[in-house]
């Protein structure tokens, strides 16, 4: 296997390959000029995604500035939304959803390193230049999800459809479908049921 086959299918691998590397420098760089441009400019914004290599549905709105490692290993269905700030560390394949909305400085991080310093710390490789050991688990969001502001959903974590994640979580641990979860560790506090439809708050 590559590094990159390595690195998409959850295994150690070595990040700083030749190939790995200049795909987080092309990223890094559409991410910049992403950044660089307004709101209106919507052909031009489609124009850098597209070069960076994300998949998306219609109607997919990044608001900016956005910090993305490689772009290529992300999905993101129609109708979905995010503010500010948003993060995707993609070392392993990132699956949004349709419909999804996601607060500012959310962030969605699939990178995993050893726990003990001795696998951790940098090293020379045979090639002879500084490298680690990493690896990673996928990350998905499923259908018709709220990712509320400044949330952290981390490798290997899914998220059911209709979920509604509070501000400021920390996600380790898979969330089933239509659930209210928050906190850090986010853990789910109740379903998401009919009483909570918005008609009801309006009365």
């Amino acid at each position: 296997m590559t590094n990159k086959e390595k690195m998409l299918a959850g295994k150690i691998y070595d990040p700083n390959t030749e190939e790995l590397a200049s795909l987080r420098v092309k990223a890094h760089k559409l991410c910049k000029e992403y950044n660089a441009t307004l709101d209106g400019e919507i052909e031009k914004r489609e124009a850098i995604l597209d070069e960076m290599g994300i998949k998306r549905g219609k109607n997919v709105f990044l608001l900016g500035p956005i910090y993305i490692d490689y772009g290529c290993f992300v999905t993101i269905g129609e109708n979905s939304f995010a503010n500010f700030n948003l993060t995707i560390l993609d070392t392993c394949p990132v699956t949004i959803g349709k419909n999804v909305f996601m607060g500012t400085g959310v962030s969605i991080v699939t990178p995993l390193h050893p726990l003990r310093y001795q696998d951790r710390n940098p090293f020379v490789s045979e090639e002879g230049y500084v490298t680690d050991k990493e690896y990673g688990s996928p990350i998905t969001i499923e259908d018709n999800c709220w990712i509320a502001s400044n949330v952290t959903i981390c490798g290997g974590v899914t998220i059911g459809s209709g979920s509604v994640i509070g501000a400021g979580s920390i996600v380790t641990r898979s969330i089933p479908k239509n659930s209210l979860a928050v906190g850090n560790p986010c853990k789910v506090i109740r379903k998401i049921t009919e009483e909570d439809r918005i008609k009801e708050k309006l009365l």
